[in-house]
Formats: C-alpha cells, sequence, structure tokens
C-alpha cells in the first residue's frame, strides 16, 4: 500500500464565451480527429479549449475545427465544443467531446475566433453577441 502524498493540479476552463446556461443541458455528443487540431491553438495546455468552433468532416463524420476555406466539411460551423476534452498523446488517438449547436455565444471570449460565414451557418440555432 502507497500512504505517500501525491499532488494533482486541474486547470481552470474559461467559459466566458457562454452567453447564457440555455442550450448547455440539450448538447450532442461527438468524436473529435485529434489529427484535425493544432496543439498550440487548439490544445495549449493539454486539454482541447471549450469555446473551439467546430465542424464535421464529411469522409469520417468526426469533427474537426472550423475553417471556412476547407472542403472536408469542417467548412461548415456545426457549433462550438461544450467543455474542455483531454487532448490525448497521440495525434492517431480521437477523443469523446459535447457540441454545443444552439444557444448564445459571446463571440469576443471565444478561444479561437469565428468568421462571418461560421456566424451564417449557426443562424437561427447560435446568437453571437
Amino acid at each position: 500500500m502507497d500512504l505517500s502524498i501525491k499532488t494533482t493540479t486541474y486547470g481552470q476552463d474559461n467559459q466566458s464565451w457562454l452567453g447564457a446556461a440555455h442550450g448547455t443541458d440539450d448538447g450532442v455528443g461527438i468524436t473529435l480527429d485529434t489529427s484535425a487540431f493544432t496543439s498550440g491553438t487548439h490544445y495549449p495546455d493539454g486539454f482541447f479549449l471549450s469555446g473551439i468552433p467546430l465542424g464535421k468532416i464529411t469522409a469520417t463524420g468526426l469533427y474537426g475545427p472550423y475553417n471556412n476555406s476547407a472542403s472536408d466539411g469542417t467548412e461548415v460551423c456545426a457549433g462550438h465544443l461544450l467543455s474542455p476534452v483531454k487532448a490525448p498523446s497521440s495525434t492517431s488517438v480521437d477523443v469523446q467531446g459535447v457540441l454545443f449547436h444552439h444557444g448564445t455565444v459571446v463571440e469576443a471570449n471565444l478561444p479561437v475566433s469565428i468568421d462571418s460565414d461560421g456566424k451564417t451557418d449557426g443562424a437561427g440555432r447560435i446568437k453571437y453577441i
């Protein structure tokens, strides 16, 4: 039996991008394609940041970062990552997350910016303030 003292450090997520609680109880379970993300931008501290705009990769059904100039399905913003997800040590391992697909988003507080086309993709479901 190991009775030595262990220390665990927990990070803190910044969900100030959420404009209201509406929609947070109705997220959709998704799988993130880890290889589609950039470590320093999307998971700088070992966690995919909540609020990242996401698009669905047509060929696989997995989700990657929204990219308006892409042509793989991620050029359509499907929503935002609702809560942080621990990034795996290998980009070949995909992880589960939750898609925030309707509600209010404080655009200025998103961890990664979204363009006007991305906001238009969510019109009627997501209100950007």
